[in-house]
């Protein structure tokens, strides 16, 4: 580690710097995801409340999923503002086919908003989710709840 003392101070005090001899580690695979997108085509539906507090609702196409994330199409533009919290709930026929019960959440989980796209005359309106529950252990909750 190097300690480097600036000359130029900010109202009477130094300013420090610090630098590390070792690199900062890199990531090795190409996409630098943390966790395995899953190409997908499901439906599903958005559940959230607008700005005067009316519950909204939105039938909308999951296209890829992943432990933390999921982006969703829909057919028709909705208004959800970025960072507006939304539950991200599969078909009831989905959720019960037992292909994806194991990669897939269950039930309702609590989403924010964090990208948006508009539409074009070739895609419909996508939303990117960031899902605030892990999804295997939403999953596993809301077995327990259902059993006992």
């Amino acid at each position: 580690m190097i300690l480097v003392t600036s000359p130029f101070s900010n109202q009477g005090a130094d300013v420090k710097h610090i630098w590390t001899d070792t690199p900062s580690p890199k990531r090795t695979d190409a996409s630098k995801r943390g966790t395995e997108r899953r190409l997908v085509a499901l439906p599903a539906r958005l559940t959230w409340k607008d700005q005067r507090g009316t519950t909204r609702f939105a039938t909308v196409v999951t296209r890829n999923l992943s432990d933390f994330g999921v982006y969703v199409e829909c057919p028709s533009p909705v208004s959800i503002p970025l960072f507006r919290l939304v539950q991200f709930q599969l078909e009831r026929d989905v959720r019960d086919a037992a292909a994806v019960t194991d990669t897939l959440p269950r039930g309702r989980v609590l989403s924010a908003v964090y990208r948006v796209s508009p539409p074009s005359a070739s895609q419909p309106q996508g939303l990117a989710l960031r899902l605030m529950v892990d999804p295997r252990r939403g999953a596993v909750a809301e077995d327990t709840r259902a059993t006992a």
